[in-house]
């Protein structure tokens, strides 16, 4: 059982042995141990540092991507590298290392291919109360997105079993933390999540720069993956709502004229025929919607299945050169 431990880097120079030290070297169940950084356009000495450290592998983009970007290329490389197990944690050692061990348990135990760590969010002290209000509301936006009971949807502290990273696919530019959620959610790939510590903060955080523009971006995540996963019930929401508002004025309209002052307002009856086609209009879409989501589906199994086909030679090949090393040929 291999397990690679992925940690997206920019700029961590200054942070990276904080992160490193703290790593696991032995974990029951796991035969091997491996670290790989995923060089997001670094313009100090990540690189350097980090084979300095003993870092096994380095995957180097030429300017910075973005999280996102990072993240799927570092599941990327560490398939090909024959991961059994893959987990993510950060480069400013946010997260405690040891703290590994608890999240690949439910993978070993056959319980789930997902597992994310669940921060101490309301004892967490460099965490302002608007954040932490912020970070509750988030994820019980996720949970309702997704269908899933994950209290700590924005936690970049993370395992995935090697079928799971198989099936991961990120489109945003911004973060993968929620979509991903979203995403195992509706398809329905078995997700838990575990208690997990945090160490004292070494660097304010380089994924927004205020509150607002996190929440702003991270809503606009939300909802784009919402729609994509399920197109359907997002605009029979929207088109049900206006719909629902024309028919209420519809009956206004109605009383009015009844009482014989239908004559004074015409246009409440403008307005309701305008609502009513909307709502048609908005549902009509979601259906369209509905469609091209079922052949994104068919085109997640063709991306599962090439990635598949790509990446379980490689894996054979390492493990039967480990086996040969092992027996001394």
């Amino acid at each position: 059982m291999k397990l690679i431990i992925q940690i997206p880097c920019y700029n961590e120079e200054e942070t990276l042995e904080l992160a490193y030290r703290d790593l696991p070297r032995k974990i029951k169940g796991i035969d091997e141990i491996e670290y790989l950084i995923i060089n997001d356009g670094s313009q100090d000495n990540t690189v350097q540092k980090a084979r300095e450290l003993g870092f096994h592998h380095i995957v180097s983009f030429k300017q910075n991507k973005g999280l996102a970007k990072g993240f799927m290329a570092g599941l990327d490389a560490c398939l090909h590298l024959g991961a059994d197990i893959i987990v993510n944690t950060d480069a400013d050692n946010q997260y405690c290392g040891a703290d590994i061990k608890k999240l690949v348990r439910p993978i070993l135990e056959n319980k789930a291919d997902i597992v994310i760590g669940e921060r101490p969010i309301d004892q967490t002290e460099h965490f302002s109360w608007q954040k932490k209000k912020f970070q509750h509301l988030g994820s019980w936006v996720v949970r309702v997105a997704s269908g899933t009971d994950i209290p700590d949807a924005p936690s970049g502290f993370r395992a995935y079993s090697r079928e799971a990273a198989l099936r991961m696919n990120v489109v945003n530019e911004y973060t993968y933390t929620l979509e991903t959620i979203i995403q195992a959610g509706h398809n329905k790939i078995a997700m838990t999540s575990v208690p997990i510590r945090t160490n004292a903060e070494t660097r304010p955080s380089r994924l927004f720069s205020s509150m607002w523009k996190y929440m702003k971006r991270s809503a606009t995540v939300i909802t784009r993956s919402f729609v994509m996963y399920s197109p359907l019930k997002f605009f029979s929401i929207v088109g049900g709502i206006l719909f629902l508002l024309g028919a209420i004025l519809g009956i206004r309209f109605l009383i009015f004229m009844a009482m014989g002052d239908g004559a004074g307002h015409v246009q409440s009856l403008i307005l309701t025929a305008i609502l009513i086609m909307l709502g048609f209009q908005t549902i009509t879409i979601g259906l369209l919607g509905d469609t091209i989501a079922a052949n994104r589906k068919i085109l997640e199994d063709v991306q599962y299945r090439v990635r598949k086909i790509e990446c379980d030679p490689i894996r054979r090949r390492i493990k039967s050169h480990e086996k040969k090393a092992d027996s001394g040929h």
